[in-house]
């Protein structure tokens, strides 16, 4: 008797199980079936990953009361999951995505589905104020702080001013003194560095690094607790990296601040990296181009096929170079692919893509390639797959752009091979190698001018000795500039930055030499008869003309390179 209870028990409870199975099927395939009389898309939620970024754009509380979810989100475009997409008062709801400038797909979903999407809040710190991740300056604000954040000094009393008021909201109003100072100075990147007894914070204003001021560690606290909220950030972890995002809406265009949290010994170090789509939107006239280089890459750009690879550290305007390429060959007719980690600047008619844990440069390279593009960019060229499938992608029809950490632009081809690419390929897969760093402009309003003399003198002798296109020379030999610093640079003498840039054509030469040999000192010699300056004889004509400094010339380009100057001031062969 007591089996047989148990039997039942058991029966009534497999059976429930059953049951609830087949109810949580008819609901999907009712959901399935609705999709199709709406007109919306259908997705079960209960098997995916939701993606916490676009889980945050809704609160908590108003995504289960108005029975939705972002689950999905993709450069500006969101996909919500709702339980009813007619329902009026979940459509203002995405309306107001749409405000911020989400837009806004509609997928039908079960309750089960929803619910594994709420369960991932958990994950989450959700901040109200923070407006979806968007942090709102009004126009009003934005043309204050830009007549009145003038220089580092400015910046830092009125940062001042906020940390010592009462305000409820001081901490929310100095984020946005130091957010509204970077845009006003151009600073590419925010530093708050912790040390023993306060915090630094830096800008980095031109390439250089430049002190504002220092924040005592209460303070520090409250504002690193307002970064995170913002980007998304994990308030309780202190002991592991995290990275996230948050924009700026100003004048209609969004500014998007990547942010990243280093734990280090006394707090955690924060560097927020501020990419403004204006800063990028340069045309290749403007990039510090002699006329020379402007006619090899309107040629070289101009092919069906080929690859044009760009070197250079982290920081030399690579991107900046390739994204100018993309914009002179863009038309309606061709069919443009990029792949970037991340995508830092979205261009309008490109297709970009983004590299993730699943989706590496050589994934989507292939995939890419069975996109039917016409023209391809590849962020980085990091190891041999990669490599091997850009070069047969150029031997194929396309015209592929990337750019490779090398030193110089010979330097190019024995990477590539030392990555395994065959060097009896790669006189028909490259078209140029190109180098590049940047370098700060001398302030025209304050810079000095100053005798070439001593040690100068001597550099300068040996970078113009032989320089190709020597008749091109500005008439002044005798004259550079330094910087001094005034108000319209804000002290520091320099404002803006240009490049300084060497190119090596393949050519037969070249080819012929890459085939027998990996050294860049014989690469070099074989470019000889290209009459292309090198990246230091580039900069010194550049310093002739006042554009920039020696000594800042020197700072990104090795001056005292015995085997590179030897070889200026040697005969050509």
């Amino acid at each position: 008797m007591r089996y047989n209870a148990r039997m039942a028990i058991f029966n009534d409870k497999k059976q429930s199980e059953r049951l609830h199975e087949l109810r949580v099927r008819e609901e999907e395939q009712l959901a399935q079936m609705l999709s199709g009389k709406y007109g919306v898309g259908y997705v079960d939620l209960t098997s995916k990953s939701i993606d916490t970024d676009a889980l945050r754009l809704i609160d908590e509380k108003r995504a289960r009361d108005l029975e939705m979810a972002a689950f999905s989100k993709v450069n500006k475009v969101v996909l919500v999951a709702m339980r009813a997409p007619e329902r009026p008062d979940a459509l203002q709801e995405l309306q107001a995505l749409e405000r911020l400038g989400y837009q806004a797909k509609r997928f039908i979903v079960s309750r089960a589905s929803l619910e594994h999407a709420w369960d991932r809040y958990h994950d989450i710190s959700y901040a109200t104020e923070t407006e979806a991740g968007i942090l709102t300056l009004s126009n009003e604000t934005i043309q204050e702080m830009m007549q009145k954040l003038k220089t580092i000094e400015d910046v830092k009393i009125e940062i001042d001013t906020h940390t010592k008021s009462k305000d409820t909201h001081r901490i929310s109003r100095v984020l946005e003194v130091i957010m509204g100072g970077a845009l006003s100075l151009s600073a590419s990147d925010v530093h708050l560095e912790p040390q023993e007894d306060n915090i630094r914070m830096r800008y980095r204003l031109d390439g250089v690094l430049v002190d504002i001021m220092t924040f005592d560690q209460p303070t520090y606290a409250l504002i690193s607790s307002r970064i995170k909220l913002l980007s998304g950030l994990k308030l309780n972890i202190k002991n592991a990296a995290q990275d996230g995002r948050f924009s700026i809406a100003v004048n209609d265009n969004e500014i998007e601040i990547r942010t990243s949290v280093l734990p280090g010994s006394y707090a955690e170090t924060i560097v927020m990296r501020v990419l403004d789509p204006t800063t990028i939107a340069l045309p290749m006239e403007e990039l510090g181009f002699d006329k020379y280089l402007m006619e090899i890459f309107k040629r070289e750009i101009a092919k069906p096929n080929g690859m044009i690879l760009n070197t250079g550290p982290t920081g030399s305007g690579k991107t900046t170079t390739l994204y100018a390429f993309l914009r002179q060959v863009q038309n309606p007719g061709i069919k443009i692919v990029t792949i970037e980690d991340p995508i830092e600047y979205h261009l309008a008619g490109v297709v970009q893509t983004q590299v993730s844990k699943d989706y590496t440069f050589a994934l989507g390279l292939r995939s890419t390639l069975r996109q039917d593009p016409d023209v391809i960019m590849v962020g980085e060229i990091r190891d041999a797959e990669v490599a091997s499938t850009a070069v047969h992608a150029s031997l194929t029809g396309h015209l592929v752009f990337s750019t490779l950490h090398t030193n110089d632009a010979a330097g190019t081809f024995p990477r590539l091979i030392d990555m395994g690419v065959n060097a009896d390929i790669l006189g028909a897969a490259v078209t140029v190698a190109m180098a590049q760093r940047l370098v700060r402009r001398l302030c025209p309003e304050c810079r000095e001018a100053q005798p070439i003399a001593g040690d100068a003198r001597a550099i300068m002798d040996t970078l113009l000795k032989n320089i190709p296109h020597e008749d091109e020379l500005p008439q002044n030999r005798d004259t550079m500039w330094v910087a001094k610093g005034c108000p319209k640079c804000g002290g520091l003498g320099y404002k803006g930055r240009i490049a300084v840039v060497e190119v090596v054509l393949m050519d037969q030469q070249i080819e012929e030499c890459v085939r027998h040999t990996s050294s860049e000192r014989d690469i070099w010699k074989a470019a000889r008869h290209q009459k292309i300056r090198r990246m230091a004889q580039d900069g010194a004509v550049k310093v002739l003309k006042g554009v920039t400094s020696l000594d800042e010339l020197g700072r990104v380009v090795d001056l005292h390179d015995e085997a590179m100057l030897q070889s200026f001031a040697s005969t050509e062969a």
